[in-house]
């Protein structure tokens, strides 16, 4: 049984800085691309960043300079570094990854965290 869990959410003023952990366990292989995504409330939930097994990232327009993902595959974790952080921030953030537990990878979701914004 592979679970994602994610953790590092909170309040914080506008301006100031939060980090997103997503921590994976249970019997792994391997983990694919890895994605961070956020739902805002009465809103559908978007892509905020991904990484992929190399290590490349891509974030979305609202974040970039200000956001930034990394992986630690020792660790099974990848983390969200937010900087800057505006209001329009505030959501439910999930983490999303692709993982294998024998060959075959299957899609996970975690349970979200809350990232409120404001001061």
């Amino acid at each position: 049984q592979v679970q994602l869990v994610e953790s590092g959410g909170g309040l914080v003023q506008p301006g100031g800085s939060l980090r997103l952990s997503c921590a994976a366990s249970g019997s792994i292989f391997r983990i694919y691309d890895t994605g961070w995504y956020r739902q805002a409330p009465g809103k559908q939930r978007e892509l905020v960043a991904v990484i992929t097994t190399g290590g490349s990232t891509n974030n979305a327009d609202s974040v970039k300079g200000r956001f930034t993902i990394s992986r630690d595959n020792a660790k099974n974790t990848v983390y969200l570094q937010m900087n800057s952080m505006k209001p329009e921030d505030t959501a439910v953030y999930y983490c999303n990854a692709d993982i294998a537990t024998v060959l075959v990878p299957r899609n996970y979701w975690g349970q979200g965290t809350q990232v409120t914004v404001s001061s």
